[in-house]
């Protein structure tokens, strides 16, 4: 079976943030598949800026070792400070860089930024142990404000001076069950890029298991598996490459296995 002919006709779901779906709905276009964007969570600026602010000029006078983005959205958010701060982002440059995976060295990168590292796997453990020796280093996390404490507490059990700033919050977006609902039932495949797009979704819902009832549930990663299978959903998908090429890959293969044992493509007009 072909890549194109794996999706071909399937309506996937697509809950990521608004201003990032549509990179994603232009891949799944390209595979032949139909994307149903519902963004589930969006994205604001943390409700203090003090925080952020002092972590930035701190960082304009060589104050860390290291600075660690975990997301693509978390080198948008500091780099738009900066600029409205009028800081210089050459300060960016006296510190090693360190990237979650190959979306967020690309966001950095894009801005002239020289990515000192990126795991092989994108996960919390592997970034700790990357850094390398981190006793005694200054280490600045830029994250989002509900990112999980595992990395700060790992490179702390490393010796490093651990300093974690949000520099983005992430919200549910307001949506009514019905149109929820109705979303859910028009669509073959759900996709979840991360734990708060699984939880601002189900969270809208007043039967998640039954309105995800034969529709194939497709996770980044393991953390967003996790949190899928920690509300009650069957997780048919599990990406290996944690980005959205990866997801796309491991959703392609899923199908051409044959492996789709409960979705069926759906009939019911989009809402």
């Amino acid at each position: 079976m072909s890549t194109r002919s794996a999706l071909e006709g399937k309506r996937v779901l697509i809950t990521r943030p608004e201003d990032q779906a549509e990179e994603f709905a232009e891949k799944l276009r390209a595979l032949g598949a139909e994307p149903v964007v519902l963004p589930a969570i969006e994205l604001q600026p943390p409700g203090n800026w003090a925080p952020v602010d002092r972590a930035l000029q701190k960082l304009q006078g060589g104050g860390y070792d290291w600075v660690v983005f975990t997301s693509a959205n978390g080198v948008r958010f500091a780099l738009e400070r900066l600029h409205q701060r009028e800081l210089d982002i050459e300060a960016l440059k006296g510190a090693k860089l360190a990237a979650i995976g190959p979306a967020t060295a690309r966001a950095l990168q894009n801005a002239g930024l020289t990515v000192e590292f990126v795991p092989s796997t994108y996960v919390a453990e592997a970034i700790a142990e990357g850094l390398g020796d981190v006793r005694g280093k200054r280490v600045l996390l830029l994250r989002a404000d509900i990112a999980r404490p595992d990395l700060r507490e790992l490179l702390g059990q490393r010796g490093a001076r651990v300093e974690e700033v949000a520099v983005y919050r992430t919200r549910p977006a307001r949506r009514e069950p019905d149109l929820v609902q109705r979303t859910l039932r028009s669509v073959d495949v759900v996709t979840f890029t991360s734990g708060s797009t699984v939880h601002a979704l189900l969270d809208a819902l007043d039967d998640a298991r039954a309105a995800l009832d034969g529709v194939i549930v497709a996770c980044i990663g393991p953390i967003t598996a996790r949190a899928a299978c920690g509300r009650g959903l069957l997780v048919h998908v599990e990406a290996k490459e944690h980005t959205t090429d990866g997801l796309l890959r491991a959703l392609v293969e899923f199908l051409a296995n044959g492996d789709e044992k409960t979705a069926t493509t759906k009939e019911v007009s989009a809402p």
